[in-house]
């Protein structure tokens, strides 16, 4: 049998990794079209900062490893079209391939807005290896001074962090009230303060019309009419999937234009798998598919893709869209369901706001860490969370706590009985996760009582 995987990022090489582990006897290629496989592409703005060093180090396994494991790698490998009647693929040369397996891998790629100016040199999105030595190269050559970054999301975010630390003037620019659209807006607001504070520029509730250029610089121009000067800009404004063979191969798209699967990652078309950035996601709470491109999804979908291209049985267990960001000395994360999404699904949530130390206060370095807790005041399902503190506090350690509550479906008043660690340094013998969703259970029960009405 042979399996053929096209593309080389999380879920590709995820899927073509757990063939192998099941059966060493199959056959396996991978073709991607750039250079770098397996190659971590939530490294890249810590590569474009200079804390990694070295491209080379965002290589979960090089080349060699994957050619070790049994792997045949075809980089530079253009594929245009998918002919699933005889079960090849046409290559951009002129060659094709024939395949009993096929899993399409193939991603997402930056949203570069229809604008004028938006592909003039010096205008970047940052998606792939490549994208990241390109910005590298500029960096290092012309040396820029003024950088606009265009989106106040996790990428644009990153990146405004990661060109100040090579020491340049950052301007961020968001259509919205405020950066972190993913979280509740005083979340946002606290990490746009932290921004200003480092000299960044953010102008909020303001979009991009077009860039020009302007002698050696380029000129952004607002939709207020404002004018911003920049050496370097990047289109930080989020992805679509790459679904032009999918659609070759007659394989139907769904949410945000991506592929639409199965929970067995089956695309509904004979033998063709998919799996990572260009399909459709099952979500745990919702119940149904949501375009949700996450890196943490993808090697799990594509891990689940390989094991059934070649015989398995199992499911894709579903998202919870569990996320966590650094921005400088800030973290933010979030899991579940927000009030405003729960709302929109027919649900009665309750959010309730928490604040504590995140360990014991008499040992020194204590930080403050803010919840937002999310349940079903009806039934008192835990629906979601959302946490902030301070970068070295534990966040991400906690938001994965609420995410494995709501993984089991757990009722928030049972988080109470988790049996976390506690040491002073790091915790607090009722973990600060435990303290905020006690603080939920009182506020539902006054809530509740205040609706109660009095029998005197």
């Amino acid at each position: 049998m042979h399996v053929l995987v096209i593309g080389g990022s999380d879920a590709g090489i995820s899927a073509a990794l757990r063939i192998r582990e099941l059966d060493p006897a199959i056959e396996i290629s991978v073709m991607l079209r750039d250079g770098f496989p397996n190659y971590s592409i939530c490294g890249l703005p810590f590569l474009i900062s200079g804390e990694t060093t070295g491209s080379q180090s965002l290589a979960h396994r090089t080349s060699a490893d994957l050619q070790a494991a049994g792997l045949q790698v075809r980089p530079h490998c253009d594929v245009i079209a998918v002919n699933p009647s005889d079960q090849r693929v046409d290559l951009a040369d002129g060659d094709s391939v024939a395949y009993d397996r096929l899993i399409l891998a193939t991603g997402a790629r930056s949203r570069r807005p229809e604008l004028e100016g938006a592909d003039l040199p010096g205008v970047f999105t940052l998606r792939w290896m490549g994208d990241a030595l390109r910005m590298l190269t500029v960096l290092e050559e012309q040396q820029p001074r003024r950088a606009l970054i265009v989106g106040g999301g996790y990428i644009g975010l990153e990146m405004a962090d990661a060109l100040h630390t090579r020491g340049l003037q950052v301007t961020l620019i968001e259509h919205n009230p405020a950066v972190l659209r993913t979280v509740h807006p005083s979340f946002g607001d606290v990490i746009q303060n932290g921004l200003r504070a480092r000299g960044i520029t953010v102008r909020s509730g303001l979009r991009l019309a077009a860039i020009r250029q302007m002698h050696q610089a380029l000129e952004a121009e607002l939709n207020d009419g404002q004018r911003i000067s920049a050496d370097l800009v990047l289109l930080a404004v989020g992805a679509v999937p790459a679904n032009e063979l999918a659609e070759s191969a007659g394989v139907s798209l769904g949410a945000g234009g991506a592929m639409v699967v199965d929970r067995q990652m089956r695309t509904g078309v004979a033998s063709i798998w998919a799996a990572g950035d260009g399909v459709e996601t099952y979500h745990r709470l919702l119940g149904r598919n949501v375009y949700q491109p996450l890196g943490t999804n993808s090697h799990k979908q594509g891990r689940i893709a390989g094991e059934n291209a070649i015989g398995g049985n199992r499911l894709y267990p579903g998202t919870l869209g569990t996320q966590v960001v650094k921005v400088f000395d800030r973290v933010v994360a979030r899991t579940g369901l927000r009030d405003q999404e729960a709302r929109l699904e027919g649900l009665d949530p309750l959010t309730v706001p928490f604040e504590c130390l995140s360990h014991k206060g008499y040992y020194p370095g204590a930080g403050r860490l803010h919840f937002r807790i999310t349940g079903d005041r009806r039934g008192g399902r835990l629906l979601g969370a959302q946490l902030m503190g301070p970068w070295g506090e534990e966040v991400s350690k906690r938001v994965d706590t609420f995410a494995n509550a709501l993984f089991h479906g757990m009722d928030v008043d049972a988080i109470s009985d988790l049996d976390l660690s506690y040491t002073p340094p790091l915790s607090s013998p009722w973990d600060p996760v435990q303290m905020a969703a006690q603080a939920w259970e009182e506020q539902c029960r006054t809530l509740a009582s205040a609706t109660i009405p009095s029998n005197s």
